[in-house]
């Protein structure tokens, strides 16, 4: 594709503003680029409102207002909705308009994106991101991107703000890396649990615990960052249990068409669906640890 990302004079659109999208927007918008956002509930924009980004009524709105739209929305029927819709994305941007979904998606419709924005000479990039809140607030998200490898470097200014950005192969490739991913913090994430209940229940200071066991072979992202609100009983949402429970469920479902069973992301599946009956699944994803506890 032939466009040139530069502050001076491209336009940047970004449709979900939540908990994650609001600090990736919010990155752009700090740099200098002209933004154009959209959610469906507007209040959750008006941080970004107050500090001079433009309110569009709709996906189509956006796209028809900006040279390079980004989303990143809830579960793949948003996705569909927000880019394939009547008033979506793709049938609304401009010709040699670039397109990203940063959503947690099925890589069979980032394929279907993909396609039906290059008939319209669209380019489109599907661009999952992972480190929770924390990395969206801080730019240090990890970018996994699929598409046409012109595309991902058109957009890399763009990624830049919000993270480090890899390209991981053409279309659908960024959320078939998300989906490893995420089958590798699934069961990471019982053994974090597992630890710290552990650690309480022995009469150890789970503190002191924590400060050993992350700079060693045990450390991971999972247990530096949330590790610490598990024992603080902080379970406020950095990524939604609801969110995680849709990732995991595609994640089963891609395994089962390449003929791969996934034990342990089934079973800690079955875990946050617990989770979930109880009513708790509008908390974060460290709240696993209450099963360990209370037993919710």
């Amino acid at each position: 594709m032939e466009m040139t990302i530069d502050k001076q004079s491209t336009t940047v659109g970004f449709i979900g503003t939540g908990v994650m999208g609001r600090s990736m927007a919010g990155h752009l918008l700090e740099s200098g680029f002209a933004l154009h956002v959209y959610n469906r509930t507007r209040e959750k924009a008006e941080e970004l409102l107050s500090r001079g980004a433009i309110w569009e009524e709709s996906p189509g709105a956006v796209a028809r207002a900006v040279d390079a739209t980004i989303a990143i929305v809830g579960y793949p029927q948003d996705v569909e909705e927000v880019f394939l819709g009547h008033d979506g994305v793709v049938r609304n941007a401009k010709q040699g308009a670039l397109i990203i979904d940063m959503t947690t998606s099925s890589p069979e419709l980032a394929e279907r994106i993909y396609h039906d924005a290059a008939e319209r000479g669209v380019s489109a990039l599907d661009a999952p991101v992972s480190g929770g809140d924390v990395g969206a607030r801080e730019a240090r998200l990890s970018i996994m991107v699929g598409g046409d490898r012109e595309a991902f470097e058109t957009a890399r200014p763009l990624f830049e703000l919000m993270g480090n950005a890899v390209y991981q192969g053409p279309k659908g490739s960024g959320q078939k890396t998300k989906m490893a991913n995420q089958i590798a913090i699934a069961a990471g994430m019982l053994g974090v649990c597992e630890a710290i209940a552990y650690s309480v229940r022995s009469g150890l200071d789970p503190k002191t615990v924590l400060s050993s066991i992350e700079n060693g072979a045990a450390g991971s992202w999972s247990l530096s960052n949330l590790g610490p609100r598990m024992i603080a009983g902080n379970f406020d949402p950095g990524f939604y249990i609801k969110h995680f429970i849709k990732d995991m469920r595609i994640a089963i479902d891609s395994a089962a068409s390449y003929s791969l069973d996934v034990p342990g992301l089934e079973l800690a599946l079955s875990m946050y669906e617990e989770l979930a009956r109880k009513g708790m699944d509008s908390l974060g994803t460290q709240a696993l640890y209450r099963l360990y506890t209370d037993g919710a």
